[in-house]
């Protein structure tokens, strides 16, 4: 059995990893840490759990929990892991961050973009950015894996295929992007209270968004030139889901036909599970992957304006959040990749 420990427990994406991780048949929760709800029973905070796990909350002490489990999830703010990781703590056990101390490599454009001192730098280089069907091989060997963001796993795994086929102009890529709630966390906000969100739509982070570095990186690392985008994300009235619209032109002119471009895809992510390329005219909805860990995607070739628009949805706590953690542990362990995910998702 792969003992875990998870810090921050208690938020959404925290939840969701205690939700998911009690359907793994080689998973035994060890800890379920959060330092608002200590000693009171994780049943209590989340009421869905009663009589289906027996623990208490507990303070997060990671060097003391290392040494009991195999690995820990930090689903925690910016900056949490940064200022406590240590040698000790990655000799003992493996670590799954979920927030983004360890996403970027230059800590220069973490700090910019981030606006807190990262406190142990030295660790950049030696993480793995996690997401599963582009370094599936390196993440079978990291101890520190940096889990992607939502935007940026829906995002890139859109985007991606295209922009390694060289039909597109990497200079003219566009992502539009609308998300759930419930990725902005369970701290009280003004901004998220029902009355604010209801009734509402709202682009936010208007070409400062945290996420677009990340995904510039990743991209660039795809096409291998430096990639500049334009990313903007809007918050919408559900609790969960992210569909993501990009556009680009195609390159010098070039023209692409459907199937070409569909065999594109298709080629792209062979084999991969968890990606589902969708029939012509027939486009991803959020709630075709609700609950589930699946990414949907397809396009559409405009040929007004020679471009193409591509489509991606994902539910942004499952394969944004916890689905992708899970995902990456099970190859980190050597187990069957897709062991606790094998979910249905759920329309209503």
């Amino acid at each position: 059995m792969i003992n875990v420990g998870i810090v921050g427990s208690t938020g959404y994406a925290g939840e969701e990893l205690v939700r998911l991780l009690l359907n793994h048949k080689d998973v035994n929760i060890k800890f379920c840490c959060s330092k608002k709800f200590a000693d009171k029973k994780y049943s209590d905070v989340y009421k869905n759990f009663f009589s289906l796990i027996d623990k208490e909350c507990t303070e997060d002490d990671l060097i003391k929990m290392s040494k009991e489990v195999d690995v820990i999830f930090s689903a925690t703010p910016q900056g949490y892991m940064a200022s406590l990781l240590n040698d000790e703590i990655l000799n003992n056990c493996k670590i799954i961050d979920l927030s983004a101390d360890f996403r970027l490599k230059d800590v220069k454009v973490y700090e910019k973009w981030y606006g807190i001192e990262h406190k142990t730098p030295n660790y950049l280089q030696v993480s793995t950015y996690g997401l599963c069907e582009l370094y599936r091989e390196k993440i079978k060997d990291t101890r520190l894996l940096a889990n992607p963001g939502c935007y940026t796993t829906c995002s890139i795994l859109t985007v991606a295929p295209l922009l390694k086929s060289g039909l597109i102009d990497e200079t003219s890529i566009i992502i539009d992007a609308k998300s759930g709630t419930s990725g902005a966390g369970r701290n009280e906000k003004i901004d998220n209270l029902y009355c604010e969100v209801n009734e509402n739509i709202k682009a936010y982070g208007i070409a400062t968004h945290r996420h677009t570095p990340e995904i510039e990186e990743q991209l660039s690392y795809v096409s291998g030139k430096n990639i500049t985008i334009n990313f903007t994300p809007h918050l919408i009235p559900m609790n969960r889901g992210i569909l993501a619209t990009a556009y680009a032109n195609f390159k010098d002119g070039k023209k692409a036909d459907y199937q070409t471009i569909k065999n594109i895809y298709n080629d792209f992510y062979k084999g991969e599970k968890f990606i589902r390329i969708l029939n012509e005219n027939v486009y991803p909805e959020t709630k075709f992957v609700k609950n589930s860990n699946y990414v949907d995607i397809n396009f559409k070739i405009d040929e007004r304006t020679n471009r193409v628009i591509m489509l991606g949805a994902i539910d942004n706590l499952v394969k944004g959040a916890a689905g992708q953690a899970i995902q990456n542990m099970n190859i980190m362990f050597g187990i069957k990749e897709d062991e606790g995910l094998n979910l249905v998702p759920a329309v209503l």
